[in-house]
């Protein structure tokens, strides 16, 4: 029995049209720029399937509209626009189906415009729309088979199969280009957001009576705040909110920071700098687009505070364990320029010891539509911190909502203003742990110094207030992480220390010093502390912390 063997050689044809495939298809898959790549193609395409003309037209995302986008013969049509369900191009894409006309004259839905237009005369088509799944990209559109033939079955399997390659490819490049577009958005946002941290007054030492926190909702923020010190020595604030999103609120919260600063140091008083920031914002800004925005003027000398509200929520001034809402105030800025003509109102007040507290709405509306924080929630929330030192007290305010899964909506800016007569020297807050104990000995120095404390007595102090530091972390803490406060106080007559822990509260009973003859480990340092300090007590802690420790010390050469 004879066994016939199967060729091992394609005929040339389809070997030429594979080819043609694979060639067209890795040129698809390496191209940057597709649309080029496509023009290129469709030389290859016309030449290996011997068409007098080709064209390949894509669809217009924002109208719908084919386009051509790449042609070749004698006649040069792209650009040419066909309107939905318009020509045998539309046809094929409709259908999703290549479509063989071998008589172009007798097709009903054939055009004689181009011919009429170019001169060129269609006598046959091969069309094959390009597809991928339902998303339809485009056609490619043979013309008029070279020697008076006509296309066939084999010419529409082999445009069929190119079509779908290019598809394919058109989707990985928009991809691609969508990805790329994505990645450079994300770093113009990010230098946006780069930007807009710069304009942010820097971080002050604890103890300057002004601090502020901006947290971005979107990466770029529509709110700020800012801190001016001016030539009387009064420090100029503010703090605002661009209505909207994104970065045309980015670019209106910039101009409106900018505006404050120059302004701030130029004209006298609060309400004249948002008059003058409303007539400029109201001949520049964008239709719909305003600001609130409050500015003030605190005078550390007398703990004066002057404001003028133009639409801000209104500020809480926190004085013992009294709350008031500080409400006067006048619309938005950019909204009605008339109404400013005569200036903004102001309003004068005095901390007497207090803070006056200032945020955008995104605090006040955490949590959501139905469990809003509003301000009674913000006042009930700082509570619990308000021994803290105030950069310290506005993150802890500000952790606790995110730690306790309120969504942040908006854009959230806080600012508070202290009555810096009362304030301790040194209020500083430090990680409850050994590392933290040079830090804290370097802190002390200045401090006891700028209060007259007697050159001999510092080092003593210091080294009393380290060992009360390291009992708390060893003891109070046993070995944790937790939280310190150390507040430093004092007048010609006495030295005040204070430090305050967040531990389980102890008994004052149980921390007293051993008899110096008994050489057992541990009791020593509380004798050393008690040897140094003319008087040391544990206090009743203010509300959410744990312990207050009081060290004080006279300081006439007596105390010594």
């Amino acid at each position: 029995m004879r066994i016939l063997e199967r060729p091992n050689t394609l005929p040339a044809s389809l070997a030429d049209d594979l080819d043609l495939i694979a060639e067209m298809t890795a040129d698809f898959a390496r191209s940057l720029d597709i649309e080029e790549t496509l023009r290129i193609g469709i030389a290859h395409i016309s030449t290996r399937m011997e068409a007098e003309a080709a064209s390949i037209f894509l669809m217009e995302p924002e109208t719908g509209d084919l386009v051509c986008r790449a042609c070749w013969g004698p006649t040069d049509v792209s650009g040419l626009r066909l309107t939905k369900g318009q020509g045998i191009v539309w046809r094929a894409v409709n259908r999703n189906a290549t479509e063989l006309v071998k008589d172009a004259s007798d097709d009903p839905d054939f055009s004689h415009k181009v011919d009429a237009n170019t001169g060129f005369i269609t006598r046959s088509i091969l069309c094959a729309p390009m597809s991928v799944r339902d998303e339809r990209l485009g056609a490619i559109e043979l013309f008029n088979k070279k020697g008076g033939g006509s296309f066939d079955g084999d010419d529409r399997r082999v445009l069929q199969a190119l079509a779908a390659s290019a598809a394919l490819a058109l989707i990985n490049a928009r991809q691609a280009t969508a990805m790329a577009e994505q990645q450079a958005l994300k770093r113009e946002l990010a230098l946006a957001a780069d930007i807009q941290r710069a304009m942010l007054p820097p971080a002050r030492p604890p103890e300057f009576p002004i601090h502020g926190i901006n947290l971005a909702a979107r990466g770029v923020s529509g709110d700020f705040f800012d801190v001016v010190e001016l030539k009387d020595g009064k420090l100029a604030f503010a703090i605002a909110d661009v209505s909207g999103k994104g970065m045309n609120a980015a670019l209106l919260m910039a101009k409106t920071a900018s505006l404050f600063r120059c302004l701030a140091k130029r004209l006298d008083g609060p309400g004249a700098v948002l008059a003058a920031i409303d007539a400029e914002l109201a001949e520049t800004s964008s239709a719909g687009m305003f600001v609130t925005m409050i500015a003030g003027v605190l005078d550390p000398a007398t703990g004066t505070v002057t404001l003028a509200n133009a639409g801000h929520e209104p500020p809480l001034l926190c004085c013992g364990a009294k709350m008031d809402r500080i409400d006067d105030g006048m619309p938005p800025l950019g909204i009605v320029p008339e109404l400013f003509a005569q200036g903004c109102p102001e309003t004068t007040l005095q901390l007497n010891g207090g803070a006056l507290y200032l945020f955008t709405d995104g605090l006040t509306e955490a949590g959501g539509t139905d469990s809003m924080l509003g301000a009674d929630g913000v006042a009930a929330r700082l509570t619990p911190h308000r021994m803290r030192p105030a950069p310290d007290r506005l993150r802890a305010l500000v952790g606790g909502i995110v730690e306790d899964g309120m969504a942040l909506k908006d854009d959230l800016t806080m600012v508070v203003v202290e009555d810096c007569r009362t304030a301790p020297v040194m209020n500083r807050q430090y990680q409850a742990r050994p590392a933290s104990l040079a830090a804290i000995r370097r802190a002390l120095t200045p401090a006891l110094e700028r209060l007259g404390c007697p050159s001999q007595m510092v080092p003593d102090v210091v080294l009393a207030v380290d060992e009360a530091c390291q009992n708390i972390i060893r003891h109070a803490y046993g070995g944790g992480e937790g939280e310190l406060i150390i507040q430093v106080r004092g007048d010609s007559e006495m030295l005040d220390i204070r430090l305050i822990d967040f531990a389980p509260p102890i008994n004052p009973a149980m921390v007293c010093p051993r008899d110096l003859d008994d050489i057992r480990p541990g009791g020593l340092g509380t004798h050393f502390i008690r040897s140094v300090m003319d008087e040391v007590e544990f206090l009743a802690p203010p509300p959410g912390a744990g312990n207050l420790l009081r060290l004080a010390k006279r300081m006439g050469m007596g105390g010594l």
